[in-house]
């Protein structure tokens, strides 16, 4: 390459390598940057729902709403008929004389076959793999990733989900036995196309 191309290359061709790099850079940043990502989202939603009540004081295990969270990669909303297996029978907040206002608006969704549109809290970037079957199956408890969820009134983000953050948990060692040995081994694994595929 002769002298008079390389001044060119160098001059012309690398600032506009640069800048494309650099816009694509910040384009993908602030596209993914997203209020749902910082610790204390906490949005109104539909339905002042209580999981201190629910989980909290009343004891529901996770999966009895979430069912699907052992057999599948999300881990699912409940369905109004899930709701209606308790609210049936459980009319009226303790003490009070009639339905406070938010079983109102769940049993009139209820009655005209409609959904609740829940406001997502929790997400894991698109470009990444998580399934929560995996992770249950491996007996990580749901407030690793969640925040004691059980003495939330109202659900907020408390931990963010990050790549730093499951590296983590993964490079972390725990014993199991195996042909009656104790082997110890890493949580879960490191290599980039665990979650990114």
């Amino acid at each position: 390459m002769d002298k008079a191309m390389l001044d060119y290359n160098i001059k012309v061709r690398l600032p506009i390598v640069i800048l494309v790099a650099l816009i694509s850079y910040f384009t993908t940043f602030f596209y993914s940057f997203d209020e749902r990502n910082l610790i204390g989202y906490t949005p109104d939603q539909p339905i002042n729902f209580s999981h201190k009540l629910h989980a909290g004081e009343l004891g529901l295990d996770c999966r009895y709403c979430h069912v699907s969270v052992e057999k599948a990669r999300h881990a699912s909303i409940p369905s109004m008929d899930t709701c209606m297996n308790c609210h049936s029978h459980v009319k009226k907040v303790a003490g009070a004389e009639e339905d406070s206002a938010e079983l109102a608006k769940l049993r009139e969704a209820f009655e005209k076959g409609e959904s609740i549109h829940w406001k997502r809290i929790h997400r894991t970037p698109e470009y990444a793999y998580f399934n929560h079957s995996v992770h249950i199956a491996k007996g990580l408890d749901c407030t690793e990733c969640h925040g004691s969820v059980k003495t939330m009134d109202k659900v907020g983000l408390k931990k963010k989900i990050t790549m730093g953050r499951c590296i983590e948990c993964h490079r972390k060692p725990h014993k199991t036995v195996e042909g009656g040995k104790v082997v110890v081994k890493n949580q879960g694994p490191q290599h980039c196309f665990a979650c990114h595929r």
